[in-house]
């Protein structure tokens, strides 16, 4: 098989096995931790770093860091890229680059991902009797899988939707571009702040946060993990009415306290004795 073919029939697998049918995915990261139960973290990094997946043979789990970034299509590709590196047990070649080279298993990858995000009976769906498809159905595209419009150019070729020429145009246009001509910026302006900041994984937060309620953590744990102030995790944690239980010790009550039986007779031989 090709990395293409095997990408694209674990895409399909990975969608019919968690019944995601042929839509759009909404939030990708709460997807893959309850699905594949994957700690996803988001983390600041470097330009040139994207993604990358690990894992820790001594406990079996797996973690998938993906860089915070104004470019919100772009971090769902590379959780969905990072996504197949996992399934696969891409172990030893992980992390998501631009090198001229690519490796069987970054091509696997990427076609795992296209095919995650923008399934081909999809788009058939979505335009079925609407043909042919111009630019605002690029749009359309763009604005319903949440992908960047060259993922959705490579898409719609391959599905037969648009010519070659016309994808290599398609796929030198931006989304912001798409989004100001089709009337959509306010929603990509929503979707850039939340791909722009830092999160903790979900599971390691709930830990952390029910720690807190046994005192066992301090709420500046809790802050250093979200990579907000403390006075802003303190206000939400009282708000949702989490605060730590005072639990007095055990012994603290007198009706617990065991039955102690003193002896006093030597007393009473020294009393005899002093006479």
């Amino acid at each position: 098989m090709t990395a293409e073919s095997e990408g694209r029939a674990a895409a399909e697998q990975f969608r019919s096995e968690y019944r995601l049918g042929h839509q759009p995915l909404g939030n990708l990261v709460a997807l893959i931790e309850q699905t594949a139960e994957i700690d996803v973290t988001v983390v600041k990094a470097t330009p040139d770093e994207h993604g990358m997946a690990m894992r820790d043979p001594a406990r079996g789990r797996v973690f998938v860091a993906v860089a915070k970034t104004p470019h919100p299509m772009r971090q769902r590709s590379t959780l969905a890229h990072e996504l197949a590196h996992v399934l696969f047990g891409d172990w030893d070649d992980t992390a998501s680059g631009g090198r001229a080279d690519r490796s069987f298993e970054e091509v696997r990858a990427d076609a795992f991902a296209r095919h995650l995000l923008v399934p081909e009976a999809g788009l058939k769906e979505l335009f079925a009797g609407r043909r042919p498809v111009g630019l605002a159905g690029l749009s359309t595209v763009v604005q319903r899988f949440l992908v960047s419009p060259a993922m959705a150019a490579i898409a719609l070729q391959r599905a037969g939707l648009i010519d070659e020429a016309t994808g290599d145009t398609w796929r030198q246009l931006t989304t912001p571009v798409l989004a100001a001509r089709f009337g959509w910026t306010d929603q990509y302006q929503g979707l850039r702040e939340e791909s722009d900041r830092t999160r903790a994984p979900q599971r390691l937060l709930a830990r952390a946060t029910l720690a807190y309620t046994e005192q066992v953590v301090p709420v500046e744990t809790l802050a250093r993990l979200r990579d907000v102030k403390v006075s802003e995790v303190q206000a939400e944690l009282e708000a949702a009415g989490l605060v730590p239980h005072v639990q007095p010790p055990a012994w603290a009550g007198p009706d617990d306290l065991p039955q102690v039986e003193v002896d006093l007779s030597d007393l009473d031989d020294m009393a005899e004795d002093r006479s």
